[in-house]
């Protein structure tokens, strides 16, 4: 019996062990399942976004809004979390669309105006920045193709003393605000415009009015994402036509003037004498 008894015994320890080892490696398993998730895991916020579509110059309400899980680490600058962010001063004084909006995309600072601002050249304006117009035609234009945000090179051609037509560039990558009448970069139609407005600095605008007044002004459109700066350029007639300038031939130098000599003739009978004298100072 007691041998039965212990057998019995053994047999229960042995088991209860096998459980606990089993139960053990279930849980430490399930552990490092749930480790590798939190690793693989992305860290989501709240963000406000677009409802529905909004369009340039649109006033913004708490109904066009809706919150959607962006991930953390690639939040863009410029977002806002809450209602309260975007509306400082209450729902009643809104901001207005400067850049249009797709259903889900976040709401973000630069697509908006500041609260209670509408959607004109002064908000689009960069801090110390001014706006100029400047007149344009079909072939000084771009042929119609241009659109607020992009960026544009300036060509002025006039008169040069001594040198005839010449066409020079005065400015380059000038952001244009507006186009006629309107800074909406959402234009959907090519239009020929009469005037373009560019952002430049004081001292642009005084450069590009003296340009303006003196000469004729063109436009060349810069590709999207050219980050290069535009060299000094110049062309004039000669240059247009490959004619290159003859070199003045180098000067040469004038010999000394020849010694002065002064003489007295003498006649002695038939016969002419010069004796050399000392030449008149005056």
């Amino acid at each position: 019996m007691r041998s039965l008894f212990g057998l019995v015994l053994v047999a229960g320890l042995g088991l209860a062990g096998t459980a606990v080892y089993m139960v053990r490696n279930h849980f430490e398993a399930q552990a490092a399942q749930l480790a590798a998730q939190q690793a693989t895991m992305v860290h989501t916020v709240n963000v406000l976004a677009a409802k529905r579509t909004l369009h340039y110059g649109e006033r913004i309400t708490p109904d066009d809004l809706v919150y959607v899980r962006y991930a953390e680490d690639f939040l863009p600058e410029g977002v806002f979390l809450t209602l309260e962010e975007l509306f400082p001063q209450g729902p009643e004084v809104q901001r207005a669309v400067l850049r249009q909006m797709e259903p889900n995309e976040p709401i973000l600072a630069v697509k908006v105006t500041a609260p209670g601002e509408d959607a004109g050249l002064t908000a689009r304006l960069s801090p110390g920045m001014r706006a100029f117009a400047i007149s344009v035609d079909v072939a000084s234009g771009v042929a119609g193709f241009l659109r607020p945000g992009d960026r544009v090179d300036v060509y002025w051609t006039g008169e040069a003393p001594e040198r005839g037509q010449v066409t020079q560039l005065i400015e380059s990558g000038l952001r244009l605000v507006a186009i006629d009448q309107t800074a909406d970069a959402n234009i959907d139609a090519t239009i020929v415009p009469r005037t373009v407005t560019v952002e430049a600095s004081p001292q642009q605008v005084a450069k590009l009015a003296l340009a303006q007044s003196t000469g004729s002004l063109a436009l060349s459109l810069v590709g999207q994402g050219d980050g290069s700066v535009a060299s000094a350029v110049e062309v004039d007639r000669m240059a247009l036509l490959g004619i290159q300038a003859e070199a003045e031939p180098p000067a040469t130098e004038e010999p000394p003037p020849a010694p002065r000599i002064c003489t007295v003739r003498m006649r002695r009978g038939s016969e002419v004498i010069e004796t050399p004298v000392d030449c008149p100072t005056n």
